[in-house]
């Protein structure tokens, strides 16, 4: 478990107690199992716990409690470190670090800014982060946008901790469904010039394809006069595929997204490279033919049956071209591939872990995030979607009505594979009961703070240039502890590839922050006076609370924490691809 600069010095003193009483005889294990620290429920436990004496019980054939209590004996450090160790049974070890300790880690925080958090997980291994990757057959709709959201978040941490990352868009311009794209313009473009056709039965019936019909018409009628049919509709196809495409990456440029790589299917289909990689397959005896069609051993490799990669008609299934671009993210380089798909697609796991397999490679080399869909709530009840029938609710609709922002934020406050409803009217709310103004608003808060010091000719000094030793209430060593856990929430989030672990977070360290701004003085009277009348509705009470007196020293060390504060909510947004605005 990855940690701040205090829980790292626990865990050392933990792990040199061990040896020590290695040393002497007193416990036996070869090798200790991962020393690791939670936060206990209730502030009276203290503020770390370890579980390491029952990890060790087993091996060392006696108990927890009896264990633990040669871990205290053995702690050279426990004076230096500790305020109170405390054992509770079975062999929980409660410990209540010295506020000297906590103090250090605003010092930590100024000398990182904004590498605060980071680490070397990565060692410059090589990540292919894809998502999104819609067919660019109509308009991203919300399901599109959390998993924008998503992998952007997964990105970004990725990269926070170590790891080369590129991202990338997988454009699915080739198939079925392109052919129907074409169809369904082609058929408005031809009702537009009162050449009534035949709609394709499963073709996009969206208003945007006859804005795109309309646009066919405009720039090239002149052009498509008296060709043959099957010429216009081509035309339309790939007329229709650059539109629409262009569309969705204006809506992801809005969103805040853009792409390292934009990679297209059908450049796969025309250089031969899908046919190219199953004739690999087949000398390698992973393919077999029957009944006309050709099939791939994905059984081999754990999945629950073989897929068909051509059809009896030798037409390429998705598959086919989706083993070509993941050998091709292979043969690129990428230790480590990673694809977010919408959960639907879940099943599709197995076959694609298979390739990787045939290729040689172990199947976690390509991980899979799953997206789950999106509701749409707006006064309570659910604002339906339906693509096919063009009455579904677009990406680029949601952006404009909270902002992209909000749209994240609550994109990723769930777990990705979770089922996520979405409140309209909640996101766009200027109060402490949405999530996001609440979290951004306490980085405003902070940044006011300076504002108003500044008017009033009060000095903000660094941590380093400050007496921290005066943070002593436990309110002040709450908000500390809570900035220490960073450093683990941003490294056990990109490795789980769970951004919401950050979104929660975030808001835990908001309230903590907004509910010590409200109880305690931070400026003198007046200025805090200024900022309470400042403070918009239903975040903070507008009547100034008794308040204890506030002398210069401490003045200065509050100063110091909100820093600290301020400086943590802004990298931790940042990781999310959301905004810490210094006013609102």
């Amino acid at each position: 478990m990855s940690s701040g600069v205090v829980q790292e010095k626990v865990i050392n003193a933990l792990i040199g107690a061990l040896n020590g009483a290695k040393q002497k005889g007193q416990l036996k294990t070869e090798a200790w199992p991962l020393v690791s620290l939670d936060s206990p429920k209730r502030p009276e436990w203290g503020d770390l716990a370890s579980t390491v004496a029952m990890s060790l019980a087993a091996s060392e054939q006696r108990a927890p409690h009896d264990i633990a209590q040669i871990i205290i004996d053995n702690l050279t450090q426990r004076e230096q470190l500790f305020d109170r160790v405390e054992i509770v049974r079975p062999g929980f070890l409660n410990l209540t670090v010295k506020p000297a300790i906590w103090q250090e880690v605003l010092r930590e925080i100024e000398a990182e800014g904004a590498g605060y958090g980071r680490a070397d997980l990565g060692k410059h291994q090589r990540v292919l982060v894809e998502y999104v990757s819609a067919n660019p057959t109509g308009p991203l709709h919300v399901g599109h946008g959390r998993g924008a959201a998503v992998g952007q978040a997964v990105a970004n941490m990725l990269k926070a901790v170590g790891y080369d990352v590129v991202s990338e868009y997988y454009i699915n311009d080739a198939g079925r469904q392109m052919k129907l794209l074409g169809a369904s313009v082609y058929a408005r473009y031809e009702q537009l010039s009162n050449r009534p056709v035949e709609f394709p039965a499963e073709g996009y019936h969206g208003s945007y394809i006859t804005a795109v019909a309309e646009r066919v018409k405009q720039q090239l009628g002149p052009e498509l006069a008296g060709r043959p049919a099957g010429e216009v509709e081509e035309r339309c196809r790939t007329f229709a595929n650059q539109e629409l495409l262009n569309l969705i990456r204006e809506d992801l440029k809005s969103f805040g997204i853009e792409f390292e790589s934009w990679f297209s299917e059908a450049s796969l289909v025309n250089s031969g490279a899908v046919q190219r990689v199953l004739d690999e397959l087949q000398s390698q005896q992973f393919l077999f033919e029957q009944e006309g069609a050709w099939w791939f051993r994905s059984s081999a490799f754990g999945d629950e049956k073989d897929r068909v990669v051509r059809k009896q008609d030798g037409e390429y299934t998705y598959l086919a071209s989706d083993i070509a671009y993941h050998r091709d993210k292979l043969q690129r380089g990428f230790d480590l591939l990673i694809d977010v798909w919408g959960a639907d697609h879940h099943g599709y796991i197995p076959r694609m872990q298979a390739v990787v397999q045939a290729y040689g490679h172990p199947k976690d080399r390509l991980q899979v995030v799953l997206v789950q869909m999106v509701n749409l709530l707006r006064g309570g009840k659910k604002v339906e979607m339906s693509k096919r029938a063009g009455e579904f609710i677009t990406m680029r609709e949601v952006i404009d009505e909270v902002g992209a922002d909000a749209a994240k934020f609550f994109f990723l406050m769930r777990d990705s594979d979770s089922h996520l409803d979405f409140d309209l009217e909640l996101a766009k709310q200027r109060s402490s009961d949405n999530p996001v103004y609440y979290v951004q608003y306490a980085h405003a808060r902070i940044a006011s703070l300076w504002r108003v010091a500044a008017a009033r000719g009060i000095a903000c000094p660094l941590p380093s240039q400050t007496n921290l030793a005066v943070l002593t209430d436990q309110d002040e060593l709450g908000l500390i502890r809570k900035l220490s856990a960073y450093p683990s929430v941003l490294q056990g989030s990109a490795t789980a590839y769970e951004p919401h672990r950050m979104t929660y977070y975030l808001q835990q360290l908001a309230g903590l922050l907004h509910t010590f701004y409200n109880k305690h003085r931070i400026l003198p009277p007046a200025a805090d006076r200024d900022l309470l009348m400042a403070a918009p509705d239903g975040v903070v009470s507008t009547d100034e609370p008794q308040k204890e007196a506030l002398s210069p020293e401490r003045t200065a060390a509050r100063l110091a924490l909100m820093s600290g504060v301020q400086q943590v909510l802004r990298n931790g947004l940042k990781a999310l691809g959301i905004s810490a605005p210094e006013q609102m």
